[in-house]
């Protein structure tokens, strides 16, 4: 256990509709309990058209945000796939690297949607071969662990929520639990 006063958010939530009032919405919470909110703030790039050389600096920065933080919250929605965002997994495994306490929620819309393997079949197709294995429509093997999601970043998290919402991407629930098990964990 450790104090934690900073905490970079990672996941898509930049990406959803009215990500500005969503990331806002976000940092509220954060600081309403407690803690300082890093989120990869771009106000500060030197670039200002999207080019590989923006791409250089968003993700120099983030890393630098991510190092500077005491602990990471990531929301593992389900993002454009089956799956969590990609840059979203890459910060949890990195921070995690660090040694720093990595906090994950994942909302869905229905009960279904809350197991890995669930979302994986509905999204590429699924049976169960003659081993008893799942396979996906292309015939590769489902991660089948009862999880909500991949293996390595659900037991990397200190504390995995899962909501189910009508509303995955406004959801903020998942984010309140981790502020609360964070809260616990920097006693």
């Amino acid at each position: 256990m450790r104090r934690i006063e900073t905490l970079f958010l990672a996941g898509p939530d930049r990406w959803f509709p009215d990500a500005a009032g969503h990331l806002e919405r976000r940092r509220e919470r954060v600081r309403a309990a407690g803690f300082t909110p890093l989120d990869g703030d771009r106000s500060l790039l030197v670039e200002t058209q999207h080019s590989e050389a923006m791409a250089r600096e968003i993700y120099a920065s983030t890393l630098e945000q991510v190092r500077a933080a005491d602990g990471l919250i990531v929301n593992l929605t389900p993002w454009r796939g089956p799956g969590a965002d990609p840059g979203a997994a890459f910060l949890a495994g990195f921070a995690s690297a660090l040694g720093k306490p990595v906090f994950a929620y994942l909302n869905v819309p229905d009960d279904d949607e809350a197991d890995h393997r669930e979302r994986v079949g509905a999204f590429l197709g699924a049976s169960v071969d003659d081993d008893g294995v799942w396979r996906d429509g292309q015939g590769a093997e489902i991660e089948d662990f009862g999880l909500p999601e991949n293996l390595i970043l659900w037991a990397e998290a200190r504390r995995f929520y899962v909501v189910v919402t009508m509303d995955p991407f406004e959801e903020l629930t998942g984010l309140e639990l981790c502020l609360q098990a964070v809260a616990l964990y920097s006693d």
